[in-house]
């Protein structure tokens, strides 16, 4: 095995970690936009969004690994779990440590999502943006693959839609909640599952 092996493997699931994570931010907005339209979908299109978040854990895992694993780059446990630890780049990874806490913290709401009150997830859930932003930029300080034009290309462009998508639904949200309260009505009588419900107020 080369002495860099680790080192790729470390940089190619960052690579693919951030891709699923806006991947699985932008499905999430979609179906939430779906679901205030008080539009039937099947139930697969949540249990992807859900799947994504695993598929995220999963690689942020093999990131977490890869890195303590290889010798080409030194990373201690304080390294990977405390801000500015790091000797290489450390403001770089810490952009990526501050992500990694945000993921865990929305992954394990979705987790509780029955067990909290609503608004606390919903609260928890918006972190979605910051996770967003703070991946991001992990992504352009420390990734060494994303240098390259294309690479960039694809950062900005996934990033402005994921920003153009994130304020459409928030403003969605408001104007729905000013038109409810034009009517005069307290809420939506319509009947959903508690998941619905979460996903409505993503």
């Amino acid at each position: 095995m080369s002495a860099q092996t680790w080192w790729f493997v470390a940089r190619a699931s960052g690579m693919v970690l951030w891709l699923v994570i806006a991947v699985g931010i932008l499905w999430g907005l979609a179906i939430s936009a779906r679901i205030g339209r008080r539009r039937v979908r099947p139930a697969w299109t949540l249990d992807l969004h859900r799947h994504l978040g695993a598929l995220g854990l999963v690689f942020l895992l093999i990131h977490l690994v890869a890195l303590w694993a290889d010798s080409f780059v030194s990373f201690g446990w304080s390294e990977l779990f405390v801000p500015m630890a790091s000797a290489w780049r450390p403001g770089a990874v810490a952009w990526g440590i501050a992500a990694m806490y945000l993921f865990l913290v929305i992954e394990g709401s979705s987790l509780v999502a029955r067990r909290v009150p609503r608004r606390l997830w919903y609260l928890l859930h918006l972190m979605s943006a910051p996770l967003a932003i703070t991946a991001t930029v992990h992504a352009i300080r420390a990734g060494t693959d994303w240098n390259e034009w294309t690479a960039r290309a694809v950062v900005a462009g996934v990033g402005t839609t994921i920003l153009i998508a994130t304020v459409t639904r928030l403003a969605s949200r408001r104007r729905a909640g000013i038109s409810r309260t034009n009517r005069g009505r307290g809420g939506d009588p319509t009947v959903r599952s508690r998941s619905a419900e979460y996903v409505d107020s993503a």
